[in-house]
């Protein structure tokens, strides 16, 4: 990923609890446990997803 921006994405809450649409974006990010990190592309995709689940996640820029 020569050149390209990512995003260092880190699961801060739970999803217990939370609708199943939400728990859906934070398996399609890659979280499933709490202070799992993942570094992923900065694309309006992923943007999406993290805004959807912002209160259950810390995002970082690289």
């Amino acid at each position: 990923m020569a050149g390209r921006k990512t995003l260092r994405v880190t699961q801060v809450r739970s999803g217990i609890g939370r609708p199943q649409d939400q728990r859906a974006t934070l398996a399609g990010l890659g979280l499933n446990k709490l202070q799992r990190t993942r570094e992923l592309e900065d694309t309006p995709a992923v943007r999406g997803m993290i805004n959807k689940i912002r209160h259950l996640v810390r995002v970082e820029d690289q």
